[in-house]
């Protein structure tokens, strides 16, 4: 299917999506810190610059977009136009995820991956495990 838009407009329109500070990782932070949780964004000296960083707990949070991230949901179908270009893009997304969370994990990280089609789902997840660590490293501190 042809594109209903000019080039221009599309580069445009591409060129407007952001990286950080998306409305489904806002979502994330918000429910993460009514929880009590605190964390930093954006961590530059971890692997992959995670999105959200709870120190305390050595945890690290993806929020990914389906289509940028090549999620295999309806949300992540590829473009049928300039599939060389999208392919290369997409898989290269991916790689540099796998690496980000292989060496993450290697140094001891325990990382979650949030997609924006199952954000709920991910959420309810991470903040169970959060909990559970919470849970287990205040009973070491009374312990001790």
């Amino acid at each position: 299917m042809a594109d209903k838009v000019s080039p221009e407009v599309r580069s445009a329109m591409m060129s407007a999506v952001k990286g950080k500070n998306t409305f489904p990782e806002r979502v994330v932070r918000s429910r993460v810190f009514a929880e009590g949780f605190r964390y930093r964004l954006h961590v530059k000296r971890l692997p992959g610059s995670p999105d959200m960083v709870l120190a305390r707990y050595r945890t690290a949070v993806f929020v990914h977009g389906c289509f940028w991230h090549g999620h295999e949901c309806s949300r992540g179908k590829r473009p049928e136009t300039n599939r060389t270009f999208w392919n290369r893009k997409i898989d290269r997304n991916i790689d540099r995820d796998r690496e980000a969370v292989t060496a993450l994990e290697n140094v001891g990280w325990t990382v979650h991956t949030l997609w924006t089609c199952k954000l709920e789902e991910g959420l309810t997840r991470l903040l169970k495990a959060l909990k559970k660590q919470r849970c287990a490293l205040n009973r070491r501190n009374i312990s001790n």
